[in-house]
């Protein structure tokens, strides 16, 4: 079942980590070993969550890179089912390989 209108992995990070423990965006580049205009891109939505830096905010954050790709992945979906029209597409379709099917 998909979410309707899923977070951005960054606003997640801001709302759920940086707000409430006051952390700024200094500290988390720091923390991460990227430069503080990476972090903001990240937090204003402007940048996605790569696989490299799912494995950073992993290690910083505690929750797994898969549970970070997904987040990513889910909102990256969520926008683009919206722009796309895919009424224009032709299904193929392959013959079974077992007759019986």
């Amino acid at each position: 079942m998909s979410m309707y209108n899923p977070p951005h992995p960054g606003k997640f990070l801001k709302e759920i980590y940086m707000e409430p423990y006051g952390l700024s965006v200094r500290k988390v580049a720091r923390n991460l070993n990227v430069a503080p205009s990476t972090i903001t891109r990240l937090l204003h939505g402007d940048s996605s969550v790569t696989p490299e830096m799912a494995l950073r905010l992993s290690e910083v954050f505690g929750r797994t890179p898969e549970s970070w790709l997904v987040m990513q992945d889910n909102y990256s979906l969520w926008h683009a089912k919206k722009k796309l029209d895919l009424h224009a597409l032709k299904k193929l379709y392959f013959p079974s390989s077992n007759p019986n099917l």
